[in-house]
């Protein structure tokens, strides 16, 4: 189970707002289990960013000393559908890795709506959903 802090959830909900019609994209910061901040990060998808999204090496740096920072790590990362089912995609299965955790929300017409979290199996194979509850 994936455990959201309410301010967390709004914050992916309003990213995914505000990025539609392309995927917005973050990483997932918890503490004690509990993801405690949803941090922005920047699409580097360019023209693709409708339909995919990339964390660079970079992003993922600033995003694993935030966590330090933060007494915390890093749990996974975020992302929005745009117009699709929060579901993974075949691109998804080939980018992630097993070691973290993916929420996908779907953003239908600029409308956050149904919000689900994954994780990759260790023969990378396909995703087991994780039920998401907030706090």
């Amino acid at each position: 189970m994936l455990m959201l802090q309410s301010e967390a959830d709004m914050d992916i909900r309003r990213h995914g707002r505000e990025s539609y019609p392309e995927e917005c994209c973050g990483a997932l910061i918890g503490r004690d289990g509990s993801v405690v901040e949803a941090m922005r990060l920047p699409n580097l998808m360019g023209e693709e960013a409708r339909r995919h999204f990339l964390v660079g090496p970079v992003e993922y740096q600033v995003a694993e000393k935030r966590a330090t920072e933060m007494g915390g790590k890093l749990m996974g990362f975020y992302h929005s559908h745009p117009d699709h089912p929060a579901r993974p995609s075949q691109n998804d299965l080939e980018q992630a890795w097993p070691t973290f955790l993916y929420v996908i929300l779907a953003v239908q017409d600029g409308k956050p709506g149904t919000m689900t979290s994954w994780r990759l199996r260790e023969d990378r194979s396909a995703f087991d959903e994780q039920t998401v509850a907030v706090a």
